[in-house]
């Protein structure tokens, strides 16, 4: 469903203030980048496609 490279928009925004992430592994983990702060999270699949408000940008194939 999401490739490396995908930005996505979540619905909780992080801490830092920023609700933009890029993915940077998919799998049954995913690992997500905040755009704004940099910080690198884990977060399950399943968790993962309940949070997905959007996504603002796909990669390139």
């Amino acid at each position: 469903m999401y490739n490396v490279g995908d930005i996505l928009r979540l619905r909780k925004k992080h801490p830092c203030g920023g609700d933009r992430w890029e993915v940077l592994k998919a799998g049954v983990d995913m690992r997500l980048k905040c755009l704004t702060c940099e910080r690198v999270i884990l977060i399950p699949r399943v968790k993962l496609e309940k949070q997905v408000k959007e996504v603002t940008s796909q990669a390139a194939d």
